[in-house]
């Protein structure tokens, strides 16, 4: 199903399903003997979703030894290093003394609630109403706490986010930490841009962010396409690949520098270096040259 302009989904379709299937990967990884990462919440909420793909993935019920995408080990190091260096983020920020921290399309991330999060800080969640109504629920049902002060933003990015993000409390004047994790390359190449311009109008000094650096030519190349395969033979209906927005872009990375952020890439293969890992040669050529990005506006 390809994107049209004004689409809506939950966390069953379209790209909200894509929130349950990278849930479904934490909920495997963290379910192994020696877990790489823990979210507690991750598999009860899949499971409330009910997707069956999700499920199986999340019970290890699609895993082939030895596959390039499906091998347990590499599906578990893939999510380890992809959360790990989101969480870092918030964890280094919040050493620095930053209390504020806003998740885009946040999705099923539970960090408000499983991260140690400084005393005094607040975390934002923004996403789609649906998708906060939801999981707020879904974890009230489970007994969850959030560690934090957490505070919901059920708005559209497509729409007026950064006035409901001031109307829950948000302050402009104090720095920030920001993630958006697995979201540009579900943006036109227009909206992910004036995401960043809007990111940085509301970013004091000392604001942090990251995000995903994506290689655009390896997309163009069929690296989509192999995403697409590798989505249907977890069983799923849905070929990723259509939900992605290719085409000519400016990287996040020299769109932010210009507008005055320090950005550092680090490269899958550094990533995956950083934990004990080793980028699987069929995961190299995949990804090409993407990997994660982080700035901070000084």
């Amino acid at each position: 199903m390809t994107r049209t302009d004004g689409d809506t989904w939950d966390l069953a379709t379209s790209v909200g399903s894509t929130a349950t299937g990278v849930a479904a990967m934490r909920a495997l990884a963290t379910k192994q003997p020696d877990p790489l990462i823990d979210d507690p919440y991750a598999d009860a909420l899949v499971k409330a979703v009910g997707l069956e793909h999700c499920i199986a993935l999340a019970d290890g019920e699609t895993c082939v030894e030895g596959d390039p995408m499906l091998d347990l080990n590499r599906m578990c190091e893939q999510i380890a290093v992809r959360t790990r260096y989101f969480d870092e983020l918030f964890i280094a920020a919040g050493a620095d003394g930053v209390r504020q921290a806003v998740i885009l399309a946040s999705g099923l991330d539970t960090r408000a609630y499983r991260l140690d999060w400084p005393a005094g800080t607040v975390v934002f969640e923004v996403d789609q109403p649906q998708v906060i109504e939801f999981k707020t629920r879904t974890l009230a049902d489970l007994g969850a706490q959030p560690t934090a002060e957490r505070r919901t933003v059920a708005v559209d990015l497509r729409d007026d986010w950064p006035a409901a993000l001031r109307d829950a409390g948000f302050d402009p004047a104090e720095p920030t930490a920001w993630i958006a994790e697995g979201l540009l390359i579900y943006l036109p190449a227009e909206a992910q841009d004036r995401l960043l311009d809007n990111i940085t109008a509301l970013s004091a000094p000392g604001s942090r962010l990251a995000t995903e650096h994506m290689d655009h030519r390896i997309l163009a190349e069929g690296a989509g396409k192999r995403i697409g395969e590798w989505s249907r033979r977890v069983g799923s209906s849905l070929d990723i690949a259509d939900l992605f927005y290719t085409g000519e872009r400016n990287t996040a990375g020299d769109y932010l520098r210009g507008l005055g952020w320090q950005v550092t890439v680090r490269p899958s293969k550094e990533a995956y270096a950083d934990h004990g890992f080793e980028l699987p040669e069929e995961m190299a050529e995949l990804s090409g040259d993407s990997g994660y990005l982080s700035a901070h506006l000084k």
